[in-house]
């Protein structure tokens, strides 16, 4: 069969490809430590998985209107406001099944064939596989280790074009666990302020953040009506099967994703939007102790790192991901993730799957028992000191 030529330039999720890797191993009688998936290691919270139970008891079973359920808009537009301390309407507000469509959505309704589009890099790789499959051109701004991954401003300025169409952020980041500091978001804004260029703010780690103090682009003047805010329940809420998100945007833009939506998945579905609203409306307890339990996790995992040859690890301060520097290794990322797997039984990413400053380092998700972080470890170094 003939596919279009455009599905050359789709990309993926490299996590979900050493994911099936791994998977495979393990059906063949291997054991792996899963370090590769960014995905919490909780249970979806009690309170939540029994107000989807009611809803499915009471009939939520049928499509509902496409951007989202009245009282799960309602709930985002206070948890919004509340949080980051702007004024949000429901008609702002878009449900998707999962984040992801916020980024496929916005980045279809916003570039063209030619447009440029300034994204970290590294950065989550979704970010650069749509743009290019939309017919954009996708421009790394460096996230450099010297400066805590945060972005590059002199490239960054530097590379602004009359074809940039779109700025997107990501804080906390994946896969550093950097965070953009008020004084870096001050000059995106005023950028965008400046250009009319729209800034999409992914912020889906919000909750992770270990040192100082949570700072989002929104609450900088100007940037409300240029600004698209992506944010779900995966990673709060240890919902990641569930996919639920949303974007929070203009209104004329959220009536354009809107219809993406109707074109695409028609709805999100009707009984995991009211587990939506327990969750931000319930307590929020869970959250703390799952983000605590992280900090935990990070700290036992840097130490462990930095004791093995040939790498270096920073304390990431937010997310749940560590982003070892191997370049004392002298080897390709590529080369330690896949010996790491074949000899090691663990499942890492080569940095390079998050663009090309990622070469020299891997990513490893921390969201696994204090046990297998431990287990980890131990296979890893003997598989670091024969490359020494």
């Amino acid at each position: 069969m003939n596919v279009a030529a455009r599905m050359a330039r789709l990309g993926t999720e490299s996590a979900f490809e050493v994911l099936a890797r791994a998977k495979a191993l393990e059906r063949q009688g291997k054991d792996i430590v899963h370090l590769e998936i960014g995905e919490p290691d909780f249970d979806t919270p009690e309170h939540i998985r029994d107000a989807a139970k009611r809803a499915l008891d009471n009939g939520a079973t049928h499509y509902g209107p496409s951007a989202g359920l009245p009282e799960l808009r309602e709930a985002i537009a206070r948890h919004v406001s509340e949080t980051r301390g702007i004024r949000v309407s429901p008609d702002q507000v878009v449900v998707t099944p999962g984040a992801k469509p916020i980024m496929f959505f916005v980045i279809m309704a916003l570039v063209g064939e030619g447009d440029e589009v300034l994204s970290p890099d590294p950065g989550f790789p979704i970010y650069e596989s749509v743009i290019n499959f939309v017919g954009g051109t996708a421009v790394g701004v460096p996230l450099r280790e010297a400066t805590g991954f945060n972005f590059d401003m002199d490239f960054f300025e530097a590379h602004l074009t009359p074809r940039t169409k779109l700025i997107i952020i990501n804080s906390p980041q994946n896969p550093t666990g950097g965070v953009l500091e008020r004084a870096q978001l001050q000059r995106i804004a005023a950028v965008a302020r400046e250009r009319n260029i729209p800034v999409l703010t992914d912020e889906i780690y919000r909750h992770f953040l270990y040192d100082g103090e949570f700072v989002s682009i929104l609450r900088e003047p100007g940037i409300l009506e240029r600004a698209i805010l992506l944010d779900g329940f995966s990673k709060s809420y240890a919902m990641t099967g569930w996919r639920l998100g949303y974007g929070v945007m203009p209104v004329d833009l959220a009536e354009h994703v809107t219809r993406l939506m109707v074109n695409s998945a028609s709805c999100t579905a009707s009984f995991v939007q009211l587990a939506g609203v327990a969750a931000l409306e319930g307590e929020q307890a869970s959250v703390g102790r799952m983000v605590a339990e992280f900090r935990r996790r990070r700290d036992l995992i840097v130490d462990g790192l930095n004791k093995l040859p040939g790498v270096t690890c920073v304390l990431p301060r937010g997310a749940f991901y560590v982003f070892p520097n191997i370049t004392g290794t002298g080897r390709p990322s590529a080369e330690v993730a896949t010996r790491l797997l074949d000899e090691a039984g663990v499942a890492a990413l080569a940095g390079t799957a998050f663009g090309s400053q990622g070469e020299g380092y891997l990513r490893l998700s921390y969201a696994n028992s204090e046990a297998n972080l431990r287990k980890a470890l131990e296979r890893m170094e003997p598989v670091f000191a024969s490359m020494k």
